[in-house]
């Protein structure tokens, strides 16, 4: 394992960027946060990056105490890696950066690869409460634990058990939330989100 990279300055930043400002660190942090995940899950929900790299930003969060690397227990008995406590503790730093850099979104171009899932994040920091929200797009379903602590944050697919409120939306308008031209609330009273399940968080967006 290569030593690890400085910056070599007497600043938290700076210290911070040794572990985490590698390009792919902190995309692989946003795929952690739904649990633990196999490599090749990780490397279908990163597309473009290298075997090579991603091989090595994982050794580079172990050894910096970001993520481990464990055996399931049978009959799963696969690898997989999952997010430490350190780790999870880099979910409102991504919130933040994604909140600074909705500007920057713009239409989807051509080339741009999406995942259901990324949305999961831009989605949380608009809901309020505790509770499970199922979400249903054109790209695919995920849920989200919101007020949780730790991992996981979200998850692909239905809620295992039963959601306090359920979300459908469509492409446009789940681009138009993550670029920062609408808001939630805006979003459920033109209609262009539609509302189920009677849990807390289901009757307060309801109410907006």
């Amino acid at each position: 394992m290569s030593p690890r990279r400085s910056y070599d300055q007497y600043c938290s930043a700076a210290r911070a960027l040794d572990l985490v400002g590698d390009r792919w660190t902190l995309l692989i942090v946003r795929e952690l946060l739904a649990g633990p995940r196999r490599y090749t899950d990780l490397h279908a929900d990163l597309p473009g990056v290298s075997t090579d790299v991603l091989a090595s930003r994982l050794k580079d969060m172990e050894r910096d105490g970001v993520a481990v690397r464990r055996r399931l227990p049978p009959p799963g008995a696969v690898f997989v890696y999952e997010l430490t406590r350190r780790g999870r503790e880099l979910l409102p730093v991504l919130q933040a950066l994604g909140e600074w850099g909705e500007a920057e979104v713009g239409e989807r171009r051509p080339t741009d690869a999406v995942r259901a899932h990324w949305f999961a994040l831009p989605l949380l920091r608009a809901l309020d409460g505790e509770g499970v929200v199922e979400v249903s797009l054109e790209e695919g379903d995920f849920h989200l634990r919101v007020g949780a602590e730790g991992t996981p944050v979200y998850g692909d697919g239905p809620a295992p058990g039963e959601a306090d409120a359920r979300l459908a939306l469509d492409t446009e308008t789940c681009e138009a939330l993550v670029r920062g031209e609408l808001t939630l609330a805006d979003a459920i009273r033109a209609g262009r989100v539609t509302v189920a399940g009677e849990g807390e968080i289901a009757k307060a967006l309801r109410e907006g």
